[in-house]
């Protein structure tokens, strides 16, 4: 067996493999006298088929299926030797039909080769880097949020601005009848809630669905209705209320703080306060991380240079698929997916350059934090090593979500590279602040 390699050019090459007959011969030789033994034909003993018959019937099959065979594994064990770094799979040259009673063959494969290029972490402009803080009146809100939760209902007699609504929405023609507790803030219009205030148990409140609430979901679940059904909805509902509370807010007392993190940990308003803000800047520095990785991503894929073999993979892409494209369909799909294959080059490159890896420590010991924060979540503040492993153990049986855990990790150590290696400007905001610089008024 020969194997050369022409390089058309950079990103681009072809392989030929030439298969002489002393490379399949003895294993075709061998499978068709194992085939005698146990064939089965009329007229004959089992056993004692004549050879010339065997090959007849099966010795075109069997050595298609031994040069396939050979093919394939003599290409897959040649990119690995030469070490070629190659995009998609190769793929075969169209060639006049097969001459199988030759005594050798020649293939022909196209090879898509990834590009040579470098990663510049320091870019010329500064990326922002967010350092999301829980402000004063965030802080306040989440303890006038607990108190309530934690707090009791005391009944009224009429409705008032903070009061919280039990009632029927009703449209008999529409088939709507859905019992509901709300609060006047949760409307978009100053003048619903107007008709509220000052109303008692037992009255009907003409309502209409358009422009009722800020979006179709809140509709949705308000008058349990799907939610293509609630979209554009423009029609008259009646509310009937059947109770009228207010919220007493709970004490900021250690009943209420032991309730909220364990018999101790926290003693004081004010030791509430430092708690809140540190679970909430835990979550924050998620979000700002999250926000630095795709603001990184974008910067990389815009600004690293190189060719791709365009051509290849978009060939390679029609056939590559559950589905077969034709043409036109794989050119659109290279399209969308360029970018994310630009990416996957640069994460791969800065992968090697800066040897990230995972090992399977790792892996195991972020599920054993994952588990223990889930856990904590249900009272259960102190699992054991034995438990935590076992219930791990579990999880990462499911090969999706040990990989999962593994691009998480893997993104956790390019972040802390971005912030070691790249040029970034930290921007310390409210979270409110945060959210409308990023998102806008969403």
């Amino acid at each position: 067996m020969n194997i050369t390699r022409e390089n058309v050019d950079a990103l681009n090459a072809v392989v030929k493999v030439d298969i002489a007959k002393e490379d399949y011969s003895d294993t075709v030789e061998k499978i068709l006298s194992d085939y005698r033994k146990t064939a089965n034909i009329p007229g004959f003993r089992k056993g004692h088929v004549p050879m010339g018959m065997v090959k007849k019937q099966y010795g075109k099959a069997v050595l298609v299926d031994e040069v396939n065979k050979l093919l394939q594994d003599a290409l897959n064990k040649y990119l690995t030797e030469e070490k070629l770094d190659v995009l998609g799979q190769p793929l075969p040259k169209t060639q006049d039909e097969i001459d199988w009673d030759s005594d050798g063959f020649t293939f022909e494969f196209e090879l898509g080769l990834a590009p040579e290029f470098e990663v510049n972490l320091k870019s010329k402009k500064s990326i922002t880097h967010y350092n999301i803080v829980a402000d004063k009146k965030m802080i306040d809100e989440q303890i006038e949020r607990i108190q309530k939760q934690y707090g009791k209902l005391v009944s009224q007699n009429t409705v008032e601005k903070d009061s919280e609504i039990t009632g029927t929405y009703t449209n008999e023609e529409e088939e709507i009848d859905n019992t509901v507790t709300l609060t006047l803030d949760k409307f978009k219009g100053k003048a619903t809630a107007k008709q509220f205030v000052g109303a008692k148990v037992g009255d009907v409140i003409a309502l209409s669905t358009k422009g009722l609430y800020e979006d179709d979901h809140e509709l949705m679940h308000a008058l349990k209705v799907e939610h293509d059904r609630a979209h554009g909805l423009d029609i008259e509902v009646s509310f009937t209320i059947t109770e009228i509370n207010k919220r007493e807010l709970a004490d900021l007392d250690q009943e209420l703080f032991d309730k909220l993190f364990g018999k101790g940990e926290v003693t004081s308003v004010s030791e509430l306060r430092d708690k809140i803000k540190e679970d909430a800047e835990k979550q924050f520095k998620q979000q700002s991380d999250q926000k630095l990785l795709n603001d990184v991503t974008e910067h990389l894929v815009e600004n690293t240079k190189f060719d791709l073999p365009a051509e290849f993979l978009t060939k390679w892409m029609q056939t590559a698929g559950e589905q077969e494209m034709d043409e036109a369909q794989a050119k659109e799909e290279y399209e969308k997916s360029e970018k994310s294959l630009r990416y996957q080059l640069i994460e791969g490159k800065l992968i090697e350059g800066h040897d990230i890896q995972v090992t399977i420590d790792d892996i195991k010991d972020h599920a054993k934090e994952m588990i223990k924060g889930q856990m904590a979540q249900f009272g259960q503040m102190n699992p054991s090593d034995e438990e935590l492993d076992g219930i791990a153990a579990r999880v990462l049986g499911n090969q999706e979500e040990a990989r999962r855990i593994s691009e998480q990790l893997i993104s956790q150590k390019l972040i802390a590279l971005y912030k070691e290696k790249a040029n970034l400007k930290v921007k310390e905001m409210s979270y409110e602040k945060f959210v409308k610089e990023v998102y806008g008024d969403k």
